[in-house]
């Protein structure tokens, strides 16, 4: 007995050792063939693609393999090999008939590629998951429509809603948005629970959904359920997400608010919606979803967080529409007071103490009371050094608004050192360099931005990197650094806050030196100035004199985008907004405002699509609904 247990754990620990290589030479080949694959070299992938679905009789790798071999035009190697595998299979299976009939589509034997596509949806039978492997083998090679037909056949074999979700899915391949929402409703009709599924297979389509036909239906749709079966909440849900992609936050939270009433547990969605709504700079609606939830009363959960962030969300509004207005400046800073009051000074207050802190300084002129109350948050036990940071640095702000440049200078040092292994250590460097541009110590604050163009933070190192450049380009130009002093002067003037000043400056600057390189820099201040002040057209004026004449310069991106932003946002000019989007994709390929550029482009892509009906690759690349190795085939 002794002995023969040995030789069992023997045999065991070398079958375990054998199946660990065995599994570990299946990854490492299939990482292999799949980097040879997406590189196109199918030559060396088609072997590698073959050897791992030898080691694992996965169907996938020999799909891959066929492949292959078709890119490289082997088509009798393809069928050779496909019907050699028919003949070992006991008994066949549907989806090699699939790959045989890929082989002759693409080598021009339409009528047999059929016949081969009808027997494998002739051969399917049995449980669901035959059916699953059979559409999946349609889909793999784009034949939606028979996919399709696998899963019809499934319904009918296994009954009505097996396949509700699989069928959606082949239906917005067809483009059929019709039946897809059919499916996707019964679908939710069944259980809630699918609703996160249905969410997602409804995004993917949107992406694709360039003529909104989609959406259309979706109404149509949605709406009709919605009367018809009243008791299915999951089509409220769904409704409510719909508004919400097209933020279309009223009609969202009207419908939210509604649905609470019903069920009572909305609140959290509710304060989500409110968030968005607060993102997307929609305030109003923000400040509806925050006192809907602060009417429910002080013990509610969401009491406290939705009372902050209603507070936020009127500075913010302030800030965003009516900065130059003291008696609306100082009805927020009493909202700022009753929040404090009621919800403390403490960790969880720190954002709004330090919000509070910048409204009364920066546009009520009340210094003493912002430092006052900065100070106060300072007591608070056992604040990170990051916390502690962010309120030093509201008081060094402060101090540069006092026009008290070295106790700002002292506290920015302070900040520093106690945040080095962090990215407020860098921000704060960022003003430290800042101050020092301002005051006129050039050559010093070109120095500290050249070290911060490596921060870790893009946002960090793109600031500082045009601060340097902005310096570099204009301090050796003149006998004198009058012009930059002057510049310097009128950017000071615009962080603190004073903006009719900064303007003067910029004017005397143009007016004594209209040759100057900086002229695209004062257009570009002065844009911003009137931008703050709502006076779009002529900030839209003063961005389009960079674009005609200083597009290829640094600010020529910043030109594009903060011009996109105004036609999209202020001045309803969106297809206008639509073609400056695409422009900085296009022009301007390495900005760090491309990405949100790509976003914004496919969303008015798809409100205003081009007169021509023909869609390019370079187009839906840019609007990311095709990936990069599908736009360069």
């Amino acid at each position: 007995m002794k002995y023969f247990l040995i030789i069992i754990l023997t045999f065991l620990s070398f079958v375990s050792v054998n199946g660990q290589t065995n599994q570990n030479k299946i990854q490492t080949q299939s990482s292999l063939a799949f980097r040879y694959f997406n590189a196109r070299n199918y030559e060396k992938a088609a072997p590698l693609m073959y050897e791992v679905y030898m080691l694992t009789r996965n169907s996938t790798y020999f799909k891959y393999h066929i492949d292959c071999l078709i890119q490289l035009e082997d088509f009798e190697g393809a069928l050779s090999k496909i019907q050699s595998e028919i003949k070992n299979q006991k008994p066949e299976r549907p989806e090699f008939y699939v790959h045989w009939g890929q082989v002759l589509k693409v080598s021009n034997n339409a009528d047999e590629s059929v016949e081969k596509y009808d027997k494998a949806l002739e051969m399917v039978n049995g449980s669901r998951s035959s059916f699953i492997i059979l559409a999946n083998a349609f889909m793999g090679w784009r034949e939606f429509e028979y996919a399709k037909q696998t899963y019809l056949k499934g319904e009918k074999i296994l009954g009505p809603g097996v396949f509700d979700y699989e069928l959606a899915r082949s239906y917005s391949y067809l483009r059929d948005y019709d039946n897809m929402m059919e499916k996707y409703l019964d679908l939710l009709a069944q259980n809630e629970q699918y609703l996160s599924r249905v969410q997602s297979g409804l995004s993917s389509t949107m992406r694709l959904d360039i003529d909104d036909e989609m959406l259309r239906e979706f109404r149509v749709q949605v709406l009709k359920r919605i009367q018809t079966n009243p008791d299915v909440i999951a089509y409220n849900r769904l409704l409510i997400w719909f508004f919400l992609q097209e933020n279309k936050f009223s009609s969202a939270l009207r419908q939210s608010i509604a649905l609470d009433k019903r069920t009572g547990t909305e609140d959290n969605q509710i304060i989500q919606l409110g968030n968005m709504a607060l993102n997307n700079k929609s305030y109003d609606d923000a400040q509806k979803a925050f006192d809907y939830l602060m009417g429910k009363g002080k013990d509610s959960q969401f009491f406290n967080q939705s009372f902050a962030l209603k507070v936020h969300s009127s500075y913010m509004h302030f800030i965003a529409e009516s900065p130059g207005d003291s008696i609306q400046g100082e009805k927020t800073a009493l909202e700022f007071k009753e929040a404090i009051d009621y919800l403390g000074v403490n960790a969880l207050t720190l954002s709004l103490v330090q919000e509070n802190a910048h409204l009364l300084a920066f546009y009520l002129d009340k210094t003493d009371e912002a430092i006052g109350l900065l100070e106060q948050a300072l007591k608070i036990p056992r604040l990170k050094p990051e916390e502690w940071g962010r309120l030093k640095t509201e008081i060094a702000d402060i101090y540069v608004y006092s026009n008290d440049p070295w106790e700002a200078t002292l506290i920015y040092s302070q900040v520093i050192d106690r945040n080095k292994t962090n990215s407020l250590g860098d921000q704060v460097k960022l003003k430290k360099a800042k101050l020092g541009y301002y005051l006129g110590n050039f050559s010093w604050a070109k120095a500290q931005l050249d070290v911060l163009k490596a921060s870790t933070s893009k946002l960090t190192a793109n600031d500082a990197m045009e601060l340097s450049l902005l310096i570099g380009n204009n301090l050796n130009l003149d006998t004198t650094a009058v012009p930059l002093q002057m510049f310097a002067r009128a950017d000071l003037y615009f962080f603190q806050n004073r903006n009719d000043m900064a303007n003067a400056t910029l004017d005397s600057l143009a007016e004594q030196y209209p040759y100057h390189s900086l002229v695209d820099d004062i257009l570009y201040r002065k844009a911003k100035i009137e931008t703050e002040k709502q006076n779009y057209a002529l900030a839209a004026e003063y961005l389009q004199g960079i674009i005609d004449g200083f597009s290829y310069d640094l600010l020529g991106d910043n030109a594009h985008f903060l011009l996109a932003g105004i036609y999209n946002n202020n001045l309803e000019r969106k297809e206008e907004a639509r073609d400056l989007y695409k422009a900085i994709l296009t022009q301007y390929p390495g900005s760090v405002f491309t990405e949100e550029s790509r976003e914004q482009y496919r969303i008015l892509r798809q409100q205003f699509p081009d007169e021509s009906n023909e869609i390019s690759k370079e187009e839906l690349f840019m609007a990311g609904t095709i990936a990069r190795d599908e736009y360069e085939q």
